[in-house]
């Protein structure tokens, strides 16, 4: 099998002719590069990303935190963080930074499912941009896990201090660090104010 690659600013897409790598290769390839964020997109092009920076990583790990919290307290669904694979009704497989999915969607997938790329869209799910990250790909990301069911969805951008909330109507909001992010109906009783959580 024969990839071609291109570098983006961030990561590296490597496309292989007539969507060559299948799941089941796809999955072996990512557990065999532990150390890398591997995704792939409906065309089947292979996206490695780079290492997230620290203060990234630290954003990311207290947003879940937040989120797990939360999920323990309700136990409604299940949480995910940026290491989880979740495959598209179009072929693409993502791992958003954080993820939901209620326990009737999770308890209704095989056990192979969940222990591979699950073919599920969860119901919430949040993008936190690094200073690398061009936001166009983030927002192309986002819209299609809204196309395929998503209910809410966050793009929280540090650099811009604002998080734009996607909902399911197709309506979207732009709600600054300093004022309460809701979880509305997807995640009850869920909130955070950013600007405290990323200081």
């Amino acid at each position: 099998m024969t990839a071609t690659s291109s570098k983006f600013e961030g990561f590296v897409a490597l496309a292989f002719p007539e969507r060559g790598m299948s799941d089941e290769a796809f999955f072996e390839f990512c557990q065999l590069n532990p150390e890398l964020k591997i995704e792939r997109n409906s065309l089947g092009e292979i996206i490695i990303m780079s290492p997230t920076g620290t203060k990234t990583g630290g954003w990311n790990s207290e947003f879940n935190i937040e989120l797990g919290i939360w999920n323990r307290t309700y136990k409604l669904g299940k949480t995910f963080d940026s290491s989880t694979g979740f495959k598209l009704p179009n072929g693409a497989t993502y791992g958003p930074d954080a993820a939901w999915v209620p326990h009737e969607k999770w308890n209704a997938l095989t056990l192979n499912e969940q222990e591979g790329f699950a073919p599920i869209v969860p119901d919430f799910i949040a993008e936190i941009r690094s200073k690398s990250d061009q936001l166009k790909p983030i927002q192309e990301k986002i819209a299609e896990f809204m196309e395929y069911g998503c209910q809410l969805a966050w793009l929280i951008d540090p650099i811009l201090q604002k998080t734009t909330v996607y909902q399911a109507d197709g309506k979207e909001v732009d709600v600054p660090f300093d004022q309460a992010l809701s979880g509305e109906g997807v995640l009850p009783g869920f909130g955070v104010i950013l600007a405290d959580l990323f200081q």
